[in-house]
């Protein structure tokens, strides 16, 4: 299997486990390094390599009224400030071969949102700046479909890829985790992320907004994690009956630190037999 280095961190084959969290989106930078600061005590704590993780724009958004971040300059900015002042790598979502650019002068993976993943102009010019790119398999897609999305990465001559799974739509306001695509996409060659925190958005849920199952973040990831990821995609918040966008979806940082142990129990099992 490949690896991708994110900064000091290797991500791939036998590396230890790599955690991406924070808000779902910019709240402000003291909100948001407030988040950062306590995830990583906690993966400080446990021996897990941290990657920070907030939105500086939500562009896929259900209601044209819903909060969609600082937006790209000031976004950045403070992704910017965070990344200094953190000393971690940092992730976000970029949604426009506009952003492309700008972003990859500050984020360490540029990060495609999964309704964006078969936007082949956004993902080739992702690709072409060298970075590492995270693409969010798009729920209308097959987990083998993700393959001719390696191929336009890799004919843009990056081999820095990570793929994620975040469950798959058939409507009606629910996503479906089909536990058999980690597996199929980690058989690409590329290491494989599992979004804990989307996989239990209700999209549209709430009219306006996404409506989400908090309480199935947890079993879920023990399952992704016993099936083999390489790293862990989770958006968390101090309150998020306070947050600013997918609230209903994102893990309390109180119940982090306990779930992360599970975690890598299981994976220290799954590891022994690789």
């Amino acid at each position: 299997m490949n690896t991708v280095n994110i900064g000091s961190i290797t991500v791939g084959g036998k590396q230890p486990l790599v955690l991406l969290a924070g808000p779902c989106v910019l709240e402000g930078y003291e909100r948001s390094i407030k988040i950062g600061r306590a995830v990583k005590d906690i993966a400080n704590r446990l021996g897990i390599p941290y990657v920070f993780k907030a939105s500086f724009d939500k562009a896929n958004r259900s209601s044209y009224a819903s909060f969609r971040g600082p937006g790209l300059e000031e976004g950045l900015a403070t992704l910017k400030k965070i990344k200094q002042d953190l000393g971690v790598p940092v992730v976000s979502d970029i949604h426009d071969v506009s952003h492309v650019q700008p972003a990859a002068e500050v984020l360490d993976i540029l990060q495609i949102p999964a309704f964006l993943s078969r936007q082949t102009d956004l993902v080739y010019q992702a690709a072409l700046t060298g970075k590492v790119v995270n693409v969010k398999k798009g729920q209308f897609l097959a987990p083998n479909d993700m393959k001719n999305v390696v191929t336009k990465m890799r004919e843009a001559g990056n081999e820095n890829i990570m793929l994620t799974e975040r469950g798959a739509s058939f409507g009606y306001n629910n996503l479906v985790v089909d536990m058999r695509g980690l597996a199929i996409m980690r058989s690409f060659g590329y290491p494989v992320v599992f979004d804990a925190t989307h996989s239990v958005q209700l999209p549209g849920g709430a009219g306006t907004s996404s409506a989400g199952q908090r309480e199935y973040v947890s079993y879920l990831t023990r399952a992704a994690v016993a099936v083999g990821i390489d790293a862990l995609f989770m958006e968390v918040h101090d309150n998020p009956a306070e947050a600013l966008c997918d609230g209903p979806n994102m893990l309390y940082i109180d119940q982090l630190e306990d779930l992360l142990k599970d975690v890598l129990a299981i994976d220290n099992v799954v590891r022994r037999h690789k």
